[in-house]
């Protein structure tokens, strides 16, 4: 009983980890094949350029995973053979023990009928009562033997099944192995086509160092511009502030000034002065001068870190802060951001509620879109066919505009996440892909 429970909770938790490891394995996939579209696409340039590099990285990386959970999967399989194997010899045991019994009840009773008839063993007890107990006796015994007949039927059709469950899981393991070829295979592939995309891209060095030089200038006017909205907020946010502050000094001098008259006019009456001067109001403790709307918005945004949604399909194919450069040794990037590639013409999504700030045109940035969300801003650059303006306000995954396509063929959103003017690494905020 006890080995029984323990192979059916061994069963249960091999169910789930194989549930899990088929919903992996599936994600990947999606993630080869939407990768693959992107490869195509920059591709198909004649010239090799940093984002073809980009997408051959990342598809190099979940081809790796790929082999990694079929590996797994071949592992998964091994145990789950094991388990099928040990209950395939415990019910042919079983077999063999009832097989046995079996055989000596039909030796013992064909001994029994070498000596006596089964009726002469009947009419010849003494009694009624005998008579009885001794057909009782030839009943059971009949039906013992016919119990053990059908539980050896039932032993066999198990264990038939036993090997034909471990002959299917033999296939599914060989299915399995070969597919973890094909794609090692398809594997080194991509690294020889990696390897010649850097050498021809190496021998380019003046040219990716230009590129270099014009993507810092256009980052570089980024980040002033987007240092230019948060100070144009943060002296908003003060104005309103110093202004919502006289607003209730004043209130409460006409309030004293009111009480003082109310109070001069009883004494002129002989009245008591019984007008108690009013509680004064508590300085509200403001250290971001946000409205509550704002801040309620930007309370809801901090606790959505790490779930929320991605701004545009595809793949980080540049990490936020400083890298070193894909190609040239000794060259370090920044990015102000991520850079996240995908195919041409894909639509860019707020990532939540908020309210757009600005929408401009930079050079090297091309359409650039910043939306609030209480003293958070996010930034979508790199855009074309923006379908938003300045003031306007926007739901979590509504369509702001689209991706923009480069000379070389590379479709990629520069994202980025600010928090006043400190700015964030989006891949903490956004959620696991």
């Amino acid at each position: 009983m006890l080995t029984f429970i323990l192979c059916s909770l061994a069963g249960a938790y091999a169910q789930k980890t194989r549930e899990q490891l088929e919903r992996e394995k599936s994600e990947n996939q999606g993630k080869i094949r939407e990768i693959q579209s992107i490869l195509k696409q920059t591709s198909s340039q004649k010239n090799v350029n940093l984002g073809q590099l980009k997408a051959l990285n990342q598809q190099i990386n979940t081809y790796k995973k790929q082999i990694d959970l079929l590996s797994d999967d071949l592992e998964l399989l091994d145990g789950e053979l094991k388990v099928l194997e040990r209950k395939r010899q415990s019910l042919d045991s079983s077999l063999n023990v009832l097989k046995e019994e079996y055989g000596h009840m039909i030796y013992e009773a064909s001994k029994r009928n070498a000596y006596f008839n089964q009726l002469v063993f009947l009419f010849s007890a003494g009694t009624f009562n005998q008579f009885v107990l001794r057909y009782k006796y030839l009943k059971q015994y009949t039906e013992a033997r016919q119990g053990q007949a059908k539980e050896i039927g039932i032993l066999q059709d198990k264990l038939m099944q036993e090997r034909r469950r471990i002959t299917a899981k033999k296939t599914q393991q060989k299915t399995v192995l070969d597919t973890r070829v094909s794609e090692n295979t398809k594997l080194e592939g991509l690294k020889v086509k990696q390897n010649e995309v850097i050498q021809e891209l190496s021998q380019k060095e003046v040219e990716l160092r230009k590129q270099i030089a014009e993507n810092k200038r256009a980052t570089d006017l980024l980040e002033a511009n987007i240092r230019r909205i948060a100070e144009r907020e943060r002296r908003e946010r003060l104005e309103r502030e110093r202004k919502e502050r006289e607003e209730r000094e004043a209130r409460r001098r006409a309030e004293r000034e009111r009480l003082a008259r109310e109070n001069a006019e009883r004494e002129k009456k002989g009245e008591a002065a019984i007008v108690a001067a009013p509680k004064e109001e508590e300085e509200p403790v403001v250290s971001s001068g946000m409205s509550e709307e704002e801040t309620t918005l930007a309370s809801s945004f901090t606790a959505s870190q790490s779930r929320l949604p991605w701004p545009v399909k595809g793949f980080v194919s540049g990490h936020f802060g400083q890298r070193p450069h894909a190609v040239l040794k000794g060259v370090m990037v920044d990015n102000l951001g991520v850079d996240i590639q995908t195919t041409a013409g894909e639509p860019v999504r707020s990532v939540y509620d908020g309210v757009v700030l600005d929408v401009t045109e930079m050079p090297g940035m091309g359409n650039v879109v910043a939306i609030q969300h209480g003293n958070y801003m996010t930034i979508y650059a790199k855009m074309n066919g923006v379908t938003v303006r300045a003031g306007q306000k926007v739901k979590a995954r509504e369509n702001i505009g689209r991706v923009a396509t480069d000379s070389d063929g590379t479709s990629e959103l520069q994202f980025q996440i600010w928090k006043n003017t400190s700015r964030l690494n989006p891949e903490n905020w956004l959620i696991r892909r």
